[in-house]
């Protein structure tokens, strides 16, 4: 155990300080401007380095760890029932100090900058989308107001926007036309940077052996594979499969007492985005199912048998979340799912 404790509360330009010796008593309060946090931590000796996991902590991590010290990552949650008084930079780092020395807390993991810059090509992704999307509403909307409704899927819609912008004889306004073009460069351009992503996430999966050995699973294929390995870091901080898939929210939520067990709905904890894709998996393995006849094909039939289709679909993302934990350990065969 290293003779100082520290809690560092970080910001932007002003980071706090609050560093406790070996029986609790209070060493160190200091605040620090970003250009000094390196050099103070620089003369320190080995220390135990408590950091809130949020925006920037990673690159601090990396940073405080190559100077020697030993750096955790503590969730949020775990850090808020340490809080004492009111809630400043002061408070914060002492709570942070007093949660990193706590048993049983599940440290965040620290990440490499290759995989943060993996991750964020995901989180492109993911924001590409939902623009797309929303600006595929837009569009629908205006035209809508002028009584002019297109088919489903973007595809259609761009198809429809161009034969009307296109159209001399269409019943729309001068201005509305221009619009139309207009959103339809917007929509172009959104797929295009869609397109060279995807590309990048196809690269990515080619050099990395992890991620082909991922999609030998049902339900999974590049792009859940390398949001998987970019995300989880090291599965080894997960003593099994289930608190892998806890960590997912994938599990239901224990409402238990009194040695009764009470299970409620999906506890929804964790990444939203890795979630979303293993689910959106399992509904693509369920459409295909009944082309197959192996175990991992009866069992999902006998979940849809008994259950509804969505929680039959939770079920499915429950199990490849634990499938892939196996696989990402080295503690099972490429073909992991023939077995479950």
């Amino acid at each position: 155990m290293p003779a100082l404790t520290i809690g560092l509360d970080i910001a932007k330009n002003v980071f706090q300080i609050h560093g406790v010796d070996r029986h609790g008593k209070t060493v160190v309060q200091r605040k620090l401007r970003r250009a000094e946090v390196l050099k103070f931590f620089a003369k320190l000796e080995s220390s135990l380095v408590g950091i809130e996991a949020c925006h920037g902590s990673h690159f601090w991590a990396r940073e405080l760890t190559s100077l020697g010290h030993m750096v955790r990552l503590l969730p949020t949650q775990y850090v808020k029932p340490f809080l004492l008084g009111g809630k400043n930079d002061a408070n914060d780092a002492a709570a942070i100090c007093a949660a990193v020395t706590r048993t049983g807390i599940h440290f965040v993991t620290i990440k490499s900058a290759e995989q943060q810059s993996r991750q964020s090509v995901h989180r492109m992704r993911q924001r590409l989308i939902l623009e797309r999307t929303a600006k595929s509403n837009q569009i629908r909307s205006m035209f809508a107001e002028e009584g002019v409704i297109f088919a489903v899927g973007v595809p259609q819609l761009r198809k429809g926007v161009v034969e009307l912008v296109n159209n001399p004889d269409a019943h729309i306004t001068a201005l509305l036309r221009r619009l139309g073009s207009m959103y339809l460069e917007q929509l172009k351009a959104l797929q295009q940077w869609l397109d060279e992503l995807t590309a990048e996430i196809a690269e990515i999966f080619k050099s990395n052996e992890a991620c082909q050995r991922l999609a030998t699973v049902p339900g999974i294929g590049p792009v859940i594979a390398t949001a998987l390995v970019s995300s989880v870091g090291d599965p080894s901080q997960f003593r099994n499969g289930r608190q892998f898939a806890a960590w997912l929210g994938l599990t239901p939520r224990q409402k238990s007492s009194g040695g009764k067990t009470r299970l409620g709905g999906i506890t929804k904890r964790g990444d939203t985005y890795l979630r979303t894709l293993l689910v959106q998996g399992a509904r693509a393995v369920m459409h295909f199912v009944n082309r197959r006849d192996d175990r991992h094909s009866r069992w999902i039939k006998a979940v849809m048998q008994r259950r509804h289709v969505s929680i039959a679909a939770i079920a499915l993302a429950n199990k490849t979340a634990r499938i892939a934990w196996a696989i990402l350990t080295g503690k099972c065969s490429r073909k992991i799912y023939l077995e479950f």
